[in-house]
């Protein structure tokens, strides 16, 4: 698996990471929302630069002008609330992708151990197309290696995929690389050092999906 972190390079990434840690903005959930969409968005942008092209002929008010155009079948899947403003900013750079999505939770036991369940999964055709799938934060990854199972389970395998992680830890960044095959790519813009023993991300940015979308029982 290979591994890109755009944080490595300055740019307006960056900011949104920013704005989307800082405990007094992340207040304004709209806010939060957008940064989130935004930071889609320069992962789609980044994303493309990778797909298949070939020159395809436009016809102008004046002529003709040959354009490189994408040809890569995309399907972009999300998992859980979280990544649904993800989801969405990559969506506005690929609008001709097909959408899956994933339904998973924690279950917990005794002490700190849980396991991640699916709950629900719904996909088109994923057989010899292209795959992004994006969930915001990147705990222990096992949310990502059991959606993509999945995702496989019910549509096929991928000719390629792509897992965006704005927030990621060390640990799942490690455990990936050793649980995904080789024909993928993980796109993060931060890696943390520290994972707590309940499995959150420090610094990290808090519950992402409350952020978003408000509290939940």
């Amino acid at each position: 698996m290979n591994v890109i972190n755009l944080a490595e390079g300055n740019s307006v990434l960056n900011t949104f990471i920013a704005e989307m840690r800082d405990s007094v903005i992340q207040k304004d959930s709209l806010r939060f929302r957008t940064n989130l969409e935004r930071v889609g968005e320069i992962f789609a942008y980044e994303i493309s630069k990778t797909l298949d092209y070939s020159v395809k002929e436009v016809t102008t008010p004046l002529g003709i002008a040959s354009v490189a155009t994408a040809d890569t079948r995309l399907v972009i899947a999300t998992i859980l609330r979280a990544g649904l403003p993800l989801h969405k900013g990559l969506h506005y750079f690929f609008d001709h992708a097909e959408t899956a999505f994933v339904a998973a939770f924690r279950k917990f036991g005794k002490g700190n151990y849980f396991q991640i369940k699916v709950d629900y999964c719904t996909c088109p055709e994923i057989e010899g197309k292209t795959l992004i799938l994006a969930d915001t934060m990147l705990a222990t990854g096992a949310s990502i290696e059991i959606a993509y199972n999945k995702l496989v389970e019910e549509g096929g395998a991928p000719a390629y995929s792509h897992f965006v992680c704005p927030i990621a830890s060390r640990y799942a960044v490690e455990y990936l690389q050793k649980k995904l095959p080789e024909n993928t790519t993980l796109w993060v813009a931060a890696i943390d050092d520290e994972l707590t023993s309940h499995s959150y991300i420090v610094p990290g940015l808090g519950d992402a999906g409350d952020l978003a979308f408000g509290g939940k029982l």
